[in-house]
Parts: structure tokens; sequence; C-alpha cells
């Protein structure tokens, strides 16, 4: 059968199957970044619109101070030989008001943004864990695991952080900036003029360090990210660490990597702290400025006291923002590295949709056929080469080999955790790339090596896989998983809560409960990957024989290295270098005295 993939003779690459991928690279403008955070701003707009009107008002409000304070100043010297008190009051009471009005505003503001910064924060990271619900498998074989999370957690709250801080600080920067510069130039447009120096001098200073500070914080970024895998690869692995007495090393390794990353750190705070200060010094040298030349045009007679004193203070709120967007310079950068990171994994290519005619798996026996198929993790290094495989309805099918032979490859291929690069596959008759992928997987029921069990009860782990199941269901699956007694002695009995992957029970009990949730299934074929090697032998014969009465007339596949588990099978396939190099069944093969032969005599020393 022609494989789908195949179109006008040549075959598609991965990329093209995958569809049109859109990323942001490692040095995406920040416009681009800018943009895609809008799109999650967007989505609450009526919170934004109220955000906005709250800052102007308490930005306005607030700006009136200095004029009312200015015109409070002029009314002491209005009355001759005396001060114009009902004028002073008037105005400093419209002063008091305007300060709490505009105060009670900005903690209206704050709540504001506070609720619109939870909500983005929210809807990002719930698409960055749905990405990573339909990411392809070989995905997560490439990413440490705990880099994952930190861009779920770290990077999420360092834009979240901006979000609500940063963000509403820079509005409210340009709100007082122009302000204040339309109030100045009312009151003195000669001294403005000091500005367009100073102003100038801050921005191009800010733009050097800004493309300095960012590249910084990306790296610190991904030295965060590269430590938190490591933490997390060496907890998993504590047990073989104190085994083999390597705690020194690990240390030594940790040590190395967290130095890396306060480096990282270290460097990127470094020159993100340098600015503010710099660019303060800048306005501290505008105000003298203000000050000096203002006192000349005094004693000219071309300015008076209020509103000298107005034109200061309207110079300090013009000056200040400027000071306070550069001190927040360096967190706006690590919020544009945590940003890219995270838009980065949303823009990670899915799973390959399934094909236009694709249709649900219908029914069938469980007849599974490889032919021809040729499979490579990179290109040119093919793992598996010219595999054929017809395992018949309702058969076992026992696939054998060396490490690293292509057991497991064979077994992603079948459910099509990879694509192939060339041949076909089929269930039933049917090409496995023209039905959908969900009903492919769902056909078939699989018992891993490495159990996984999640915090729930224990019915609800066994019932994983079927959300209607009843108790009656369960309980006969765990029986027919030899689990049930030691349920039954638990306390809480099937109602017990497991914790952390289950550390709570050993790992032949979650090997148990993770075959009593395979039984449960009513699939037509079942995949085993040494899903025994956790119990004693005699566990393991007796949940052999009650396996193979539930799965009768199911097609099952094993991947065995305890050869003795297989010698029932209706069929064996020894691989080698990913090719069939015999197969038939345990006696043939150990008459023929070739490759499994000498395998099965390495474990017994029979041969």
């Amino acid at each position: 059968m022609p494989n789908p993939n195949l179109i006008g003779g040549g075959r598609m690459t991965r990329a093209e199957l995958s569809g049109d991928r859109r990323e942001v690279s490692g040095k995406a403008p920040k416009m681009a970044i800018l943009r895609r955070l809008w799109r999650y701003l967007g989505r609450y707009r009526l919170l934004v619109v109220l955000a906005l009107a709250l800052a102007l008002s308490s930005n306005l409000l607030a700006l009136l101070g200095p004029k009312l304070s200015g015109l409070a100043i002029d009314a002491i010297g209005t009355v001759a030989g005396g001060v114009d008190l009902e004028s002073v009051f008037y105005y400093v009471i419209l002063m008091a008001i305007c300060y709490v009005i505009s105060a009670i505003f900005s903690y209206l503001l704050s709540r504001v943004m506070n609720r619109l910064s939870r909500r983005v924060a929210y809807q990002m990271r719930k698409d960055v864990f749905e990405r990573l619900s339909i990411l392809p498998v070989g995905f997560f074989d490439r990413h440490l695991a705990g880099d994952l999370i930190s861009v779920l957690t770290y990077d999420i709250d360092t834009v979240n952080q901006s979000l609500s801080n940063d963000l509403l600080q820079i509005v409210q920067s340009v709100m007082t900036v122009f302000f204040s510069l339309g109030m100045m130039l009312s009151i003195a447009p000669k001294l403005v003029l000091i500005f367009a120096v100073t102003i100038p001098l801050s921005i191009v200073f800010t733009k050097y360090i800004t493309g300095r500070v960012r590249p910084l914080f990306r790296n610190r970024s991904a030295k965060l990210g590269e430590l938190n895998g490591f933490v997390e690869e060496m907890i998993d692995g504590q047990k073989t660490t104190k085994a083999y007495h390597r705690e020194e090393a690990v240390i030594g390794r940790f040590d190395r990597k967290n130095e890396d990353a306060v480096d990282a750190y270290t460097k990127a705070e470094y020159y993100g702290t340098i600015t503010g200060p710099s660019v303060n010094f800048i306005n501290n040298i505008s105000l003298a400025l203000v000050s000096m030349f203002g006192a000349w045009m005094y004693l000219k007679g071309q300015i008076g006291l209020g509103n000298i004193s107005s034109f200061v203070q309207y110079s300090r709120k013009f000056s200040g923002p400027i000071n306070e967007v550069a001190n927040i310079t360096g967190e706006l950068q690590s919020a544009f590295a945590a940003a890219e990171r995270v838009f980065r994994l949303i823009d990670e290519a899915p799973e390959p949709a399934d094909a236009p005619d694709a249709k649900p798996l219908a029914d069938g026996k469980g007849e599974v056929v490889l032919d021809d198929v040729c499979f490579g993790y990179l290109p040119q290094k093919p793992v598996i080469r010219h595999f054929n495989l017809h395992a018949q309805p309702g058969s076992l099918v026992a696939i054998v080999g060396p490490t690293g032979a292509g057991k497991t490859t064979i077994i992603n291929l079948l459910m099509r955790f990879y694509d192939i690069d060339s041949g076909a596959i089929t269930v039933d008759g049917q090409d496995i790339y023209h039905v959908t992928r969900s009903s492919l997987r769902g056909a078939y029921t699989m018992v891993l090596q490495d159990t996984w069990l999640f915090s729930g009860t224990i019915f609800e782990n066994i019932a994983y896989g079927k959300a209607d199941a009843t108790l009656e269901e369960v309980i006969a699956a765990a029986k027919s998983a030899h689990i049930h007694s030691y349920i039954s002695r638990l306390p809480n009995g099937y109602d017990t809560k497991l914790t952390d992957n289950g550390v709570n029970i050993s790992k032949g009990q979650k090997q148990l409960l993770t075959i009593a949730r395979a039984m449960l299934l009513d699939a037509k074929m079942l995949i085993l990957d040494e899903a025994t090697s956790n119990v004693d032998t005699r566990t393991e014969q007796r949940i052999q024989a009650a396996m193979r009465d539930l799965m009768r007339d199911k097609t099952c596949f094993v991947i065995a290295h305890r050869l003795s588990t297989i010698q029932n099978a209706d069929h064996i396939l020894v691989v080698r270098d990913g090719q069939i190099v015999e197969q038939g069944r345990h006696a043939d093969l150990m008459a023929q005295k070739g490759f499994y032969a000498k395998l099965y005599a390495s474990q017994f020393e029979t041969y």
C-alpha cells in the first residue's frame, strides 16, 4: 500500500509534514515580542481601557498639584502688606483634593493591573501547557524537563511581574512626561531648551546599555533553565548517586552550573542596574541648570516666583519618569528574554496533523503489517532498515535483541510517536497514515518498564484510560494483576491517595497497578515493554497467565530482555542493528543455534 506521505513520487520532509512553523528566534525584535504580548492583553480590552482611563485620570490630577502650588505661592504676595489667605487656602484645598482622588485612582489602577496580569499569566501558562500536550515525543527526548518547567513557571512569572509593574510604570511615565512638558512650555518655553540637550543624552545612553543588557538576560534565563534541569535530574537519580558514592562529583557539577547561573545573573543585573543611576545623574544636571537659569530669569523679571516653583516641580516630574524607565530597563530586558523563551516554546511545531482523508480506525481483529520500513531519528543515521513484520490477529509477538537494536523504536513507529522515513505500516489493512492518530493509539494498550502514576487515588490511577469505569471493573482488573489483596489491606482501600508518582508504594506494586490499568481497557492490541521487570518471578508467571487469558484474541507485542518470559510466544523476532536477523518460535530458534540461541545461553549458560 502506498504511503500517504509520498507526494509526486517523493517523500515529504518532516518539516513539511509538520506544516508552517513560525518561531521567535534567539534574537527576536522587541516589537515582535510586544505584538505577541499585546495579543494577550487584547483579549481583555475592557480591563485595558479601564486601566488607561484610571492611569490618565490619576496622572492628570497629580500633575495639577505643581500648578496649584505655584498659584498658592503667587497668592502670598497679591495683597499689599499682607497675604491673601483665602486664595492660599483655596489652592491648597484644591491641591489636597486632587492628590487624594489621584491616590484613590492609583490604588484602583493597581488592582485592575493585577487582575489583568493574572489573567494574562493564566492564559499564557495555559497556552504553554496545551502546546506541551500536543508536541511530538521527539521534542521531549531533546529537552530537559527542568528547562521546560522553568519556562512554565519562572519565565511566565517574570513576564507577569513586568506586566503588572513595569508596564504600568511605563504608561504612567509617558503620560507624566508629555503633560509635564506641556505645562513647562506654557510656563517658560526658554527653560525647556535645557532638556533638548539632556534628554537626547539620556536616550542615547539608555539605548546603548539596552543593547548590552538584553543578551545577558537571555543568557541568564538559559542558565537558570539548565540549572533547574540538572537539579531535577539529580533528584530523580539520588539513589543511584548514593549507591555509587558520587555525591562529591554531583556537588562539583552542581557548583559549576550554579556558578555559571550566578555569573550570568550578576552580569545581567550589573549592567541592568547601572542605567538608572547614570540617567539620574544626567537628570540632576538638568535640574541644576533649570534652577540656575530660572533664578537668572527671575532677577531679570521674566518669570514669577510661583512659576519658578511650578516649573521646578514639573521638571522633576518630567525627568523623574525618564529616570524610572531607565531603572526598570534591566527588568524589561529580563521580561523580553523570558517572553522569547515562552513564545519559542509556544511556536514549537506540534505533531503532524492527520491526513485530510484520515478516518477513525475501524474495528478489526488486530492484524499488523510493517512493509519494508526504514527509519532514523537523525538524517543519514538509520536505526531501522527494511524492516518487515506480519503479526496475525490474536498472536503474541515477542521482540528481542541487544540494547540499541531498535526494539523500542519499533513500538514508537507502531504508535506513531515517530513517522517512518519509507515503507508502510498497516493495521487490519488500513495504512496508519490514513487513520486518525487518536484512534490508532486508542487501539493499543501500553505497559512500559518505566511506570507512571499521578497524584490521585488508586481507583483513579487504574481507571486512567477509562473515565466511565466502575468500581467492579477496577477491582476485576486489580485481581487479574494480583494487586487486589494488597489494595484491600490499605486503610482506605481503592480510595488511598498516591503522591508524587506513587513514592509511598514499592516499584513492584506500581508496576502491578499499571498492568491493572492496561487490563481494564478493551483494546485490540497490547504493547508490553518489559512490563514485569519490577516483580518477582512467581508473580510474573501468574501475571503472564492472567494477562494471556485476559488478552485472548488480542495482538500482543512484547519487548523482552528476560528470554524466559517469551518462550511460549507465537512468534519471536530477533532484532539486531535495526533488522530482523531471525524469527520463529522459541524451540525452532534454539534449534538453529544462531544469534537467539547465543542470547538465551548468555542468560542461562546452557549453550
